[in-house]
C-alpha cells in the first residue's frame, strides 16, 4: 500500500548496522528482582553500542485490523498488568518518545497504512527490560502494534520493511516469549516435554536459516497450541527473524525456562565482518 501523499520524509543520520534483539520478557517482576535473567538483560546492554534510538515490537500491543507506532514526545509508562506488589506499579521509565523515528518508520512501511498513536506509551513487555538494559531511560523509545488479525507471515513480511532502520542507529527489539502458556504454570521450575520440544525445534530453526519453519509454527498442531494457546507472544519473534541478514551472527542469552511454561529463550544478533 502506497501512502506517500501523506508521509513526512525524515532524514536520519546513518550509522554503523545496529544488532537486533528478540527478548523473552516474561514475568513483570523481573523489572523489579535481581535474578538471572535481569542480570542478563544488564549485561546485554552494557554491552551493545549505545542507539540513537529503541523500537520496541511487544507482545502486549495489539491492534487488530491495524498497524500503530507511538509518535509521542513524552511516552507514558503502562502498568498494563494486574496482581502484582505495589513496588511494580510505582515503577517509572521515563524514556523520551522518538517521533522523527516513528515517521521514517511510517515512511519505510509499505505492506500496510501505519497509524501515528498518541495514546499509548510504553508498555510493560518494554519497560520491564529495559529498565534493566538501559537504566538510565536516556534513550528515545517508540513502539510498533501488531495486526493480530493477520497471519504469521504477514508480521515478518512487514518487519523486513524495518531492517533500513538498523542503519540509523535504531536497535530493534521483538519482545514476547518462545514458549508462553500461563495456564499451566508450574512452581517446581520442571518444563513439560511439549514446552522442552517446541523450545527446541524453535531453536534448530533459527539455527539453521528456516525461517519458513518458524513462520509456520501453527502448522505443528498441539504442541503449537499447548506452548501458545494464543501466539501474541511469539509474533514478536518473527520481526525479529525478519530482519535478520547474512552478516548476523546469533547467540542466546536467558536459554531457560520459568515457571516451567515460560521460555525465557532470548537471541541476540550482532553484524560482522
Amino acid at each position: 500500500m502506497d501512502n506517500s501523499a501523506h508521509r513526512k520524509l525524515v532524514d536520519l543520520p546513518q550509522s554503523d548496522t545496529m544488532p537486533f534483539i528478540f527478548v523473552g520478557h516474561g514475568n513483570p517482576m523481573n523489572a523489579i528482582l535481581d535474578n538471572e535473567f535481569s542480570r542478563e538483560w544488564a549485561r546485554v546492554g552494557a554491552a551493545l553500542a549505545r542507539p540513537s534510538a529503541i523500537l520496541c515490537i511487544s507482545a502486549h500491543w495489539l491492534t487488530p485490523g491495524s498497524t500503530q507506532v507511538t509518535a509521542m514526545d513524552l511516552p507514558k509508562t503502562i502498568h498494563d498488568f494486574g496482581g502484582f506488589p505495589q513496588d511494580l506499579f510505582d515503577m517509572q521509565y521515563p524514556a523520551p518518545g522518538a517521533p522523527d523515528y516513528a515517521q521514517k518508520t511510517i515512511e519505510l512501511i509499505r505492506k500496510a497504512e501505519v497509524i501515528e498513536d498518541y495514546r499509548w506509551g510504553i508498555d510493560h513487555g518494554t519497560w520491564s527490560v529495559l529498565v534493566k538494559m538501559f537504566p538510565d531511560a536516556d534513550i528515545p523509545v517508540y513502539q510498533l502494534s501488531m495486526d493480530y488479525s493477520r497471519e504469521p507471515q504477514y508480521h515478518y513480511d512487514l518487519a523486513t520493511e524495518l531492517a533500513e532502520l538498523r542503519n540509523h542507529g535504531v536497535l530493534i527489539i521483538g519482545s514476547g516469549n518462545l514458549v508462553h502458556n500461563l495456564g499451566m504454570l508450574g512452581s517446581g521450575g520442571t518444563s513439560p516435554d511439549w514446552a522442552l520440544e517446541f523450545d527446541e525445534l524453535m531453536k534448530d530453526h533459527i539455527d539453521s536459516g528456516n525461517h519458513k519453519g518458524v513462520i509456520d509454527f501453527l502448522k505443528l498442531g498441539p504442541v503449537a497450541k499447548l506452548a501458545h494457546p494464543t501466539h501474541e507472544h511469539f509474533l514478536p519473534l518473527l520481526y525479529s527473524l525478519g530482519l535478520r541478514t547474512d552478516r548476523d551472527e546469533l547467540t542466546y542469552f536467558n536459554d531457560s525456562f520459568d515457571f516451567g511454561s515460560i521460555s525465557m529463550r532470548s537471541v541476540l544478533a550482532v553484524p560482522v565482518s
